[in-house]
């Protein structure tokens, strides 16, 4: 009895789910497509980030060649890309605030590490000069520029998703299917976004000489 007492709830249940997905408003196509364009942000930001974490060994091995006293900046560079890639940066990731956070705080410290090498690097004429550097300098900068486009995307699509579960009637149907909001970058993040660091080496032109 007990057993088929626990069968007709879950049958009831799942009649229910189907009851709510039929009603007109519901939200559960919009929930779909929203978290599809989330999920499709996400992939990209991870992309772009992957791409940055890429060019670190070659920078680091660039500017040891002619700056090899800078262990200390060198090895926090090493260690901040190190810390990036201890985190698993999944899908799912975007569904745990804390681990996101743990996320978040990585890139910030890689951030960091390298505007700290690039302004070293500013003492080093040879360094500046060097081709190899000049190529990682541009990859760089490219792949700062696409993490800047990919996390405003990312923004955007959190938002119009937690909007969308929030509300009503669309709130119910997340409830029962278990659709929750999303982690999203914060406030700071959207400044920093605002003002990508700076990676240009171009040599500063010598004033005139005075008459």
């Amino acid at each position: 009895m007990a057993k088929e007492s626990s069968m007709r709830r879950g049958f009831g249940a799942g009649l229910a789910l189907v009851a709510v997905v039929a009603l007109p408003g519901c939200g559960y196509n919009d929930i779909q497509r929203g978290e599809e364009q989330v999920k499709s942000g996400w992939s990209e930001v991870l992309n772009q980030y992957q791409r940055r974490a890429d060019l670190v060994p070659n920078l680091v091995n660039t500017v040891k060649g002619f700056a090899a006293q800078e262990q200390q900046v060198l090895t926090q560079v090493t260690e901040a890309r190190s810390r990036v890639g201890s985190i698993q940066a999944t899908p799912d990731l975007i569904n745990n605030a804390e681990a996101f956070a743990r996320f978040q705080a990585a890139q910030a410290s890689l951030s960091g590490a390298l505007s700290r090498l690039l302004a070293v690097a500013e003492a080093y004429p040879q360094l500046k000069s060097d081709q190899n550097f000049r190529d990682l300098q541009a990859q760089l900068e490219g792949t700062e520029n696409r993490i800047s486009v990919a996390r405003n995307r990312y923004i955007r699509a959190v938002q119009e998703y937690n909007v969308l579960v929030r509300q009503f009637p669309v709130n119910l149907t997340a409830m029962a299917f278990g659709y929750q909001v999303k982690a999203n970058f914060g406030v700071e993040d959207e400044k920093a976004i605002a003002t990508p660091p700076a990676v240009s080496f171009d040599k500063a032109q010598p004033a005139p000489a005075k008459q």
